[in-house]
């Protein structure tokens, strides 16, 4: 949860793009980020894989307005619509890409490449057909503030009970982390997203370094299988709903768009 998911980069720099509010140079690199290389196979008119901006220029071509995130996890399709050989890929990548105004969608495959102590990443986008219907389990953005305030307190209270909150290095090196970045004053989101995307996208950050302290610092103080079960039962439902809020962030583009298109 701590890292920004890949679909979320394409889809936040892919819809100011696609808006004309920034440029295919900029965008490209902020998706890119720090893997080496993105490219985009089966693409409808391209025999192989392409570059990102030709992808991304083809893909406008081909119809598309608009990105949507889905980040789905087992037992939770959460942003996918269908058909099931597409959800199966979302699945295993734990994330995907949905476009808005044309029946396609983009999984990621990631690999290292390189010999082994100068390996680097390459992303390959899947370009595959997708039911065009709404997204599975995806909130409204004042749903997604309200339940994650919510989720915020309970997961303090919870990891505090259990004497797992922000104790030990690992969990100290995760909150400076997050703390470094914030203070940079990094983009959380591309521009052309409305300030309550960011604020909801920065929550669920925030929602998302609890959970993954919880999980990667050892037992902390939950020593029992019992406490060690209290916690994770407690703490699924709160990660849920963060990936619900990440979901919504991400989706506001389009979804701005479109009540934007109706009145």
């Amino acid at each position: 949860m701590l890292s920004e998911p890949r679909s979320g980069r394409l889809t936040s720099w892919g819809n100011a793009l696609l808006a004309g509010l920034v440029s295919p140079d900029d965008a490209v690199l902020a998706i890119v980020g720090e893997d080496a290389v993105h490219r985009v196979a089966g693409l409808p008119g391209e025999s192989g894989p392409v570059g990102l901006t030709l992808g991304l220029g083809r893909l406008r071509a081909l119809g598309v307005t608009g990105l949507r995130v889905a980040l789905p996890a087992p037992g939770h399709p959460l942003g996918l619509s269908g058909p099931p050989e597409f959800n199966k890929r979302a699945l295993e990548a734990e994330e995907a890409v949905v476009c808005h105004g044309s029946a396609l969608g983009l999984v990621p495959e990631v690999s290292l490449v390189g010999p082994e102590d100068d390996e680097h990443v390459e992303v390959v986008w899947h370009c595959l057909e997708v039911r065009e219907a709404p997204p599975a389990d995806v909130p409204s953005l004042g749903e997604a503030e309200r339940e994650l305030a919510e989720a915020l307190r309970e997961a303090t209270a919870v990891l505090s009970r259990l004497d797992v909150a922000a104790s030990g290095p690992v969990a100290e090196a995760a909150i400076d982390a997050y703390r470094a970045r914030a203070e940079r004053g990094r983009e959380v989101l591309a521009p052309g997203y409305p300030p309550r995307a960011v604020r909801v996208l920065e929550l669920a950050q925030r929602v998302g370094l609890l959970i993954s302290v919880a999980f990667e610092n050892g037992h902390g103080g939950a020593v029992s299988a019992s406490e060690m079960a209290s916690r994770t039962a407690a703490l699924r439902p709160v990660e849920r709903t963060a990936r619900r809020a990440q979901v919504a962030a991400y989706n506001a583009f389009v979804e701005e768009r479109e009540r934007e298109r109706g009145r």
